[in-house]
């Protein structure tokens, strides 16, 4: 017996809330312990790193396992911990091994987590986006409300204040505990990443993941700072953030009808399209609110719509016992890869010519994903001929 998918929209929006709680408001903490921003960019590049190498390892861990289930609580349980660590660092040091601790387990779960879903839904992977949606909501929930909360009780409550969060992660995982992430029928079993890796269509598939979130480096990281070096006050862009996650959750919403519709391949290649129109508004017209609202507002392309078009080439491409280690892979490749690229790329281009030439970067990686993509379908149309 499997669980209801209710509680699959529980934990998405636990473990979403939790890290809308410390990617908008980590860098604060760090600055009120009196550290650089260059510790800051430190601490970014290993929450990227960790996700090079730690969903792959938990990924060949849990398909050893006759409980997978076990191993997710154990995962939630340990990243609160790692998070909790940051209430206890004074120094550099410290702080760099709790980032790794913590970044290390809560990277790990969500792969695993996302295989999960895919099995339960199996026969049925456009629903996928109905689920994923409460993430978005639980994201939206906390980072929309913290900044005030940090402004009233200091930035010295952070921790204290997101530890409810990763508790509420843990009390999610815990009906998990005794099924495995294709339900009760599924046998514990070893897969080779290197079989994954080799399988045809996924190189171009986990390269094409790597250029889509490369070309997200600028955004994630200087995003803000771009929108108040033209003009924008802390209202303005607070607003344009919560734009850009309104606009996902309602395409996650609409997702299942849209793939059902118009399919995978045409909806990721018009996600593409728009995204590199979007970085290159981003760079061009920045101290513009109504056109920066509008590429906001295609932020439910370029990443919801997207995501659910990448999980059902997953899907297809990883089915099964092999879903896990497929979602670990993309996440390691990705996720981390992608990520520090993307973010070092974006630091480079920004110390050149600020955010003109860091998102002018980020929509030219995407014109890349978009050609790989198009010679990526007409090899498949090539193939089913």
């Amino acid at each position: 017996m499997t669980l209801p998918l209710r509680h699959f929209a529980v934990f998405y929006f636990c473990f979403y809330a939790a890290l809308g709680a410390y990617t908008p408001y980590v860098a604060r903490f760090v600055d009120h312990l009196g550290f650089s921003g260059l510790v800051a960019g430190g601490m970014l590049g290993l929450w990227y790193g960790s996700r090079i190498v730690a969903p792959p390892l938990w990924s060949r861990l849990v398909a050893r396992s006759a409980n997978p289930g076990r191993w997710l609580v154990g995962g939630c349980v340990l990243a609160a911990l790692g998070f909790a660590s940051f209430g206890a660092v004074s120094t550099v040091p410290q702080l760099f091994a709790a980032m790794l601790f913590f970044g290390a387990f809560y990277n790990a779960v969500m792969p695993q987590f996302e295989a999960m879903t895919l099995a339960a839904i199996a026969g049925e992977p456009e629903r996928y986006g109905r689920l994923r949606v409460w993430g978005s909501v639980g994201f939206l929930v906390v980072a929309g409300t913290y900044g005030a909360l940090l402004d009233a009780w200091g930035e010295a409550f952070f921790v204290w204040a997101t530890l409810p969060w990763f508790a509420l992660m843990i009390w999610a995982a815990w009906p998990y505990r005794l099924r495995s992430p294709a339900g009760d029928r599924a046998s514990p079993t070893r897969v080779a990443m290197r079989s994954l890796w080799r399988r045809p269509g996924a190189r171009p598939l986990l390269l094409l993941a790597l250029l889509v979130q490369s070309g997200f480096g600028a955004f994630y990281v200087f995003y803000t700072l771009h929108l108040q070096a033209n003009g924008h006050g802390g209202l303005a862009v607070g607003l344009l953030w919560v734009a850009g996650v309104l606009a996902e959750i309602a395409l996650f919403w609409a997702a299942p009808g849209l793939i059902r519709r118009f399919g995978v391949a045409r909806l990721m290649a018009a996600c593409l399209g728009i995204t590199v129109l979007r970085w290159a508004l981003v760079a061009l017209f920045a101290g513009s609110m109504p056109l920066m609202l509008a590429a906001q507002l295609t932020h439910a392309l370029g990443f919801a719509l997207f995501h659910a078009c990448l999980m059902q080439r997953m899907a297809a491409l990883f089915p099964g016992a092999e879903a896990s280690a497929g979602q670990g892979l993309l996440y390691g490749f990705s996720s981390g890869l992608g990520g520090v690229i993307g973010a070092l790329l974006a630091a480079g281009l920004w110390e050149w010519r600020g955010g003109l030439a860091a998102f002018l970067g980020g929509a030219a990686l995407t014109a890349l994903a978009l050609a790989l993509h198009g010679r990526m379908t007409v090899v498949d149309q090539t193939q089913s001929a």
